[in-house]
């Protein structure tokens, strides 16, 4: 009996070791064997922006939970790229391990990059990227994706002689050319009957004075588009204000608290909702990955959901119209 009960006990720890080192080849952060030094510069930091502070909060949980350091310097507004630049030039000064960086144009940095790569910094594309490729590994939306299926949604709310107009942010960054590349071939031959795209350089209040030129300009529209928080949000209060939402749809990027009231007014009737949290999160996570040797794929898609007054409370997407992660 005694000698029965020994080997259970030697089974049993067998088992429990096993167990231990199967959780631990598991655990996302086993990988990491040192702390990283890492700076991140976005389009912007923006606090009544929620897209902008939820990546950013994201960013800053994954560095806490992988202890490393990270350091966020940002313009004062989007389209300000000579701002973000100068930022991108102190941080490579710094010498981080890497740098994470949003750009605000798709050139205009290429040199600063190249520069931070010789010096041996990693670089990772968040949300938007540029046209060479400087970057170890990208994680972003996929925008063209993204304003293909916004296009095909928007299509069901037309008919073949409806005019529409896009509000867009910063003309000839990446992600505004995505996005209305692919809500163009979501809408099919409708896309003809956009009238004109203007830039609100990711502004609310110029985005809420387009809006209005917009209207005044073409008294039969039936749908503006906005291609981002700034410019959604401000067609929204331009359309609510005009007491125009029962004949003009409002659809468009970007999820806020306001977006979400809007779409409980009636103003909005469909939104992409990006996974800007989860971006953030997932684009120090890579990062910290790479800096330690693992192997990680140069482009990740962070994902995006169609909302619509139809799903907006289910419980799927209320977890992500609602963060965290």
């Amino acid at each position: 009996m005694r000698k029965y009960r020994k080997v259970i006990i030697i089974i049993i720890i067998l088992m429990a070791a096993l167990l231990v080192a199967v959780t631990g080849l598991m655990s996302p952060g086993v990988t990491q064997t040192r702390e990283c030094s890492l700076i991140y510069i976005p389009k912007i930091k923006d606090d009544t922006n929620d897209f902008w502070s939820s990546l950013i909060s994201g960013c800053k949980m994954a560095a806490e939970e992988y202890g490393s350091k990270l350091e966020i310097m940002a313009p004062d507004k989007e389209e300000n790229i000579e701002e973000q630049n100068r930022l991108l030039k102190a941080a490579i000064e710094k010498e981080p391990d890497a740098i994470l960086f949003s750009p605000s144009s798709m050139s205009a940095s290429d040199k600063l990059l190249k520069k931070a790569k010789e010096k041996g910094i990693r670089i990772t594309y968040i949300d938007s990227y540029t046209e060479e490729e400087l970057q170890d590994l990208t994680v972003a939306t996929d925008n063209v994706e993204a304003g293909r299926r916004l296009g095909e949604y928007a299509r069901t709310l037309l008919d073949k002689d409806s005019r529409l107009a896009i509000v867009s942010h910063v003309k000839g960054v990446s992600t505004a050319v995505e996005r209305e590349q692919g809500f163009r071939e979501g809408l099919g031959d409708y896309a003809k009957n956009i009238v004109e795209v203007v830039y609100c350089n990711s502004l609310f209040e110029k985005s809420y004075e387009l809006t209005n030129e917009l209207m005044k300009k073409y008294p039969d529209l039936e749908m503006i588009a906005g291609m981002n928080e700034y410019s959604a949000v401000g067609v929204g209060r331009a359309v609510s204000d005009a007491g125009a939402k029962d004949r003009i749809a409002v659809v468009g990027v970007d999820c806020s608290q306001e977006a979400i009231n809007l779409m409980e007014m009636g103003v909005y009737k469909g939104i992409i909702v990006q996974k800007a949290f989860r971006m953030g999160y997932m684009g120090v996570e890579e990062t910290i990955h790479m800096l330690n040797g693992d192997s990680v794929a140069k482009n990740i898609d962070s994902g995006c959901e169609l909302v619509t007054p139809d799903n907006m409370y289910d419980s799927d997407i209320e977890r992500l119209i609602f963060p965290f992660y």
